[in-house]
């Protein structure tokens, strides 16, 4: 009969068995096999939870030259076989039912999508005989080249006749400007954002739930943010204005007129012109009157030309401040509840790129008028070369 360790010895060594890998447990338990007298095996077995066999593949193993790779815990080829394997005619199946529950576009006959959940798919996998958790459906998906995607913004609504030359038009600008040291700014109107204790679309980590109301209705809001964005390409620099009433030509005006004073005419002090490239609609309208009277007057109280640069209808994405600003200030504020105006200047003043994007944010409050119209004979009177 086997005289066994001491208790303490057998916890010790239980403890060192439970840290090791798989291969080297193995290896561990048919060295201490072999310390013992007949029945080791069996002790040694009992003693580490583990069936004899595997400390008798330790034994061989201590007998025979190293065969498995040192980051591998089992020889290539071991383990269990994969569900799919084990199945081979799932896939076949798996097919056949997304055929039923499959669309696809007419004019690309390799896009395709389906309207099935995991679950779903699992289920009906099941009433053919399939056993298919929803992570061999997620397997079979992707074997067969679904991918779970969302919709990508990237085709225009319509065209225009004057697209392309508009494009070359302001290329050629910006190269102009940036040349004479003089400004070259994006600017647009970000979405508006509710202040109140409102629902907003992101996850943060949270040591407790954050309850909020159960609606989004406007009449919850206690407030409005408006942020009005400037967006300096050669600096690679943001600068918005939160509006705290509404987005119209005056406020867009009245930001243009903040950055210029506090930043602008700081960076640029030699500057004979500006100039702005913005999409055709919103406050900023390339059809409304009332936004080049307004940038009529700031143009002449700061003293430096403004040239105004559409882009194209249909094409307000590829306005710089869309991509290089935008996407960033709303990853900061993701998922935050904006509970005041500080708060979200507090926010937006942290979004950063690796590229090196600052971003500066101030508050103006200011009540601004809707369906304000064009002072008598300034059509007439108007300084604007078109």
């Amino acid at each position: 009969m086997i005289i066994a360790y001491a208790k303490e010895i057998e916890e010790r060594m239980q403890e060192f068995y439970s840290r090791l890998p798989e291969k080297n447990r193995r290896l561990y338990a048919g060295i201490e096999a072999l310390k013992l007298a007949f029945g080791g095996v069996t002790y040694i077995a009992k003693l580490f939870n583990c069936s004899r066999n595997t400390v008798q593949f330790g034994i061989e193993a201590l007998q025979e030259e190293e065969t498995i790779d040192q980051n591998r815990s089992r020889r290539k080829g071991g383990g269990r076989k994969a569900t799919l394997e084990k199945q081979p005619d799932i896939n076949e199946v798996f097919l056949l039912l997304l055929t039923e529950h499959t669309a696809g576009n007419p004019m690309d006959e390799t896009q395709k999508w389906t309207n099935l959940t995991r679950a779903n798919i699992s289920d009906l996998l099941a009433k053919k005989g399939f056993k298919a958790s929803r992570n061999i459906v997620r397997q079979l998906l992707k074997k067969n080249g679904y991918v779970k995607r969302k919709p990508l913004k990237n085709k225009a609504g319509g065209g225009h006749v004057d697209r392309n030359a508009q494009f070359e038009r302001i290329a050629e600008l910006k190269e102009k400007y940036s040349a004479a040291g003089n400004p070259v700014i994006s600017v647009d109107t970000k979405k508006k954002e509710q202040i109140g204790n409102l629902s907003r679309e992101g996850k943060i980590y949270t040591t407790e739930t954050v309850e909020v109301f159960d609606h989004d209705f406007p009449s919850l809001a206690e407030g409005v943010a408006v942020p009005h964005t400037v967006y300096d390409q050669t600096r690679n620099e943001a600068y918005v204005t939160i509006g705290t009433s509404r987005d119209t030509s005056e406020f867009a005006c009245d930001s243009l007129r903040h950055w210029w004073y506090n930043y602008g005419i700081h960076h640029y002090t030699q500057a004979t012109s500006i100039l702005m490239l913005m999409d055709g609609g919103g406050s900023n309208s390339s059809r409304h009157y009332i936004f080049k009277q307004d940038l009529q007057v700031l143009a002449d109280e700061i003293g430096v030309n403004i040239r105004v640069a559409h882009y194209p209808p249909y094409t307000s994405k590829w306005n710089p401040v869309e991509h290089k600003a935008f996407p960033h200030i709303t990853r900061a504020m993701q998922g935050v509840v904006l509970t005041s105006h500080q708060l979200t200047k507090e926010l937006i003043e942290t979004a950063t790129t690796k590229s090196g994007l600052k971003v500066f944010a101030s508050i103006l409050n200011r009540v601004y008028e809707t369906g304000r119209k064009v002072m008598p004979g300034f059509k007439d009177s108007m300084r604007i070369v078109f």
